[in-house]
C-alpha cells in the first residue's frame, strides 16, 4: 500500500470482519496525539486563609513540551560572524527543546590525551541555559575512529571502557542521556578496533559491555542503542540486549531518507515493531531532502523551492504521525541547516539561515496546535480545568486579592492538581 492510499483510507477490516480504524487517518492521528500527549488539569485559587477564590482569570501558558523535539547541534557557537551565530540560536530554540552534541572519537580526542571536552561543555552549557535537553552522540562507533588508536580488540576494549567512563562521569548533571552504541550491528565489516571487538565477542555483547560502563559512570543516564539498519540483525541483537538485562534505556532509529521519502505506512509499522520490546523509541537521525534525491551529489547540491514544498508536505504528516505514536518520545532532525550531513539540502532552514516551510509548517505544529496556551475563570469552588499538552507551564492569577504567578508541570500519571494562594485573606 503507498503512503497516499493508505492516508485515503479511513478503516481496516480484521479477519472477523469488523470494521477497524486506520491509524494513518488524519483523524485517528488527531484522536491519538489527543489522548497520549495531553491530560486533564486543574487549578484551584484560595486566599492567604484557603478561602476559594471565584472568577479569578487565570492564564495558562505551556513554555516546554515533554516530549523532545530535537536536532543536532554541532555547529552552534561556531560562526564567527555574531549575528548569523545569533540567528541560528534563535532558529534552533525557537522550534527545539532538545539538542545532540558531538562525541566521534577521532574529532573528539584526534590525538591521545588532547581532547575537545571544553569546546563541547561550552556547547553543552549554551543549550542547557537555553532550556534545551542534551544528549551526547556517540561513545562508541566504528566510524570516525581516530588513526591513533588501537586495532587489536584486547586494547580496544580497555580504550574504550577509559573513554565511555571518563566523558560519562565528566558530564554528569550536564548530559544525562547518551548514544552509547552507534550502528553495531555493521561495525564487524570494518577494519577497526570497534570491528575486531565485535568480530570476537559478537556484536550485542560488545552493547552490552558498553552499556553497562556507561550506567555504572552515571546509574541515571538515560542509555540508548543507536541504528541504522532496520533489519532483522537489530532486532537479534535487541532481543539479545534484554535477554541479558544489559542497561539499556531507549532505541535509537535512524531514518537518512536521501533516497526519497519512506512511506507513512512503513514508519507506522517500524514503530510497531520495535514497540514490541517495550522500551521508548527516540527517532535520533531524520534527514527529508529539499532538493534533488541521492547520495554523495556533487556539491554544492541546491535546495530548490518544488523540493521544498514536497519536504514540508512529507515532514508535517510525519511528525504528526510520530507525535501520535505512544512509544515515540523524541525526534532529531539531521542537520538543522543545509549543507550538513554530505553536504545535503537536508535542513529545515537554508544555508543563510532563513526558514523553510517544513520549518514553518513544524513551528505552527509545535509552538501552535500541539501549544497549550488558554484563559479560565475559576467557578464558586475556586477551581479552573483545563486539558493541556504534557510539559512545563506558566500560569498567572489576577484576583481582586492581587495578581500571583506559579510554574508546575503536566505529567503522566499524576493527578496533575496545583494549588495557588493570592494575596491576604479578604475582609
Amino acid at each position: 500500500m503507498n503512503a497516499m492510499l493508505a492516508t485515503i483510507l479511513v478503516f481496516t477490516f480484521t479477519s472477523s470482519g469488523q470494521a477497524q480504524e486506520d491509524p494513518l487517518s488524519p483523524v485517528e492521528i488527531q484522536a491519538r496525539i489527543d489522548r497520549i500527549r495531553k491530560t486533564d488539569a486543574e487549578v484551584t485559587v484560595v486566599d492567604s486563609r484557603g478561602r476559594p477564590i471565584p472568577g479569578a482569570t487565570v492564564k495558562v501558558e505551556q513554555t516546554r513540551h515533554r516530549f523532545l523535539f530535537g536536532a543536532n547541534a554541532f555547529p552552534l557557537l561556531g560562526d564567527r560572524d555574531p549575528k548569523r551565530e545569533a540567528l541560528y540560536e534563535k532558529r534552533f530554540t525557537d522550534l527545539l527543546n532538545y539538542a545532540t552534541v558531538p562525541f566521534y572519537w577521532g574529532a573528539y580526542e584526534p590525538t591521545p590525551g588532547k581532547t575537545r571536552e571544553a569546546a563541547v561543555r561550552r556547547q553543552a552549557e549554551w543549550l542547557r541555559d537555553h532550556g534545551v535537553s542534551l544528549k551526547g552522540h556517540p561513545l562508541v562507533w566504528h566510524e570516525v575512529y581516530p588513526g591513533w588508536a588501537p586495532k587489536d580488540p584486547d586494547e580496544t576494549e580497555a580504550r574504550l571502557h577509559d573513554r565511555v567512563t571518563e566523558i560519562v562521569s565528566h558530564f554528569k548533571g550536564l548530559i544525562d542521556r547518551w548514544d552509547v552504541v552507534n550502528e553495531a550491528t555493521v561495525s564487524a565489516r570494518t577494519d577497526t578496533g570497534v570491528g575486531a571487538w565485535a568480530k570476537r565477542d559478537g556484536a550485542a555483547s560488545m552493547v552490552a559491555t558498553c552499556l553497562r560502563w556507561a550506567h555504572a559512570a552515571n546509574p541515571k543516564a538515560v542509555l540508548l542503542y543507536n541504528d541504522y539498519n532496520i533489519s532483522q540483525d537489530l532486532e537479534d541483537l535487541l532481543g539479545a540486549l534484554l535477554k541479558a538485562k544489559a542497561p539499556i534505556s531507549v532505541i535509537g532509529l535512524q531514518s537518512h531518507m536521501h533516497g526519497g521519502e519512506t512511506p507513512l505506512p512503513d514508519i507506522w509499522q517500524r514503530c510497531e515493531a520495535y514497540a514490541r520490546f517495550g522500551l521508548p523509541i527516540h527517532f535520533t537521525e531524520l534527514t527529508v531532502l529539499s532538493g534533488e534525491h541521492g547520495w554523495n551529489r556533487a556539491l554544492p547540491w541546491p535546495t530548490t523551492a518544488e523540493g521544498e514544498e514536497r519536504q514540508a508536505d512529507y515532514v508535517e504528516k510525519l511528525y504528526a504521525l510520530l507525535f501520535s505514536h505512544p512509544a515515540v518520545e523524541a525526534i532529531t532532525w539531521w542537520d538543522l541547516m543545509d549543507g550538513g550531513w554530505m553536504g545535503a539540502p537536508a535542513g529545515l532552514i537554508r544555508a543563510d539561515y532563513s526558514t523553510k516551510p517544513a520549518y514553518d509548517r513544524l513551528l505552527k505544529l509545535i509552538k501552535g496546535k500541539w501549544w497549550t496556551q488558554l484563559e479560565l475563570r475559576t467557578d464558586p469552588k475556586g477551581k479552573g480545568r483545563f486539558r493541556g499538552f504534557f510539559g512545563s507551564y506558566r500560569i498567572e492569577v489576577t484576583s481582586p486579592n492581587g495578581t500571583q504567578t506559579a510554574k508546575f508541570e503536566l505529567v503522566p500519571g499524576k493527578l496533575n492538581r496545583i494549588r495557588i494562594v493570592v494575596g491576604a485573606a479578604a475582609s
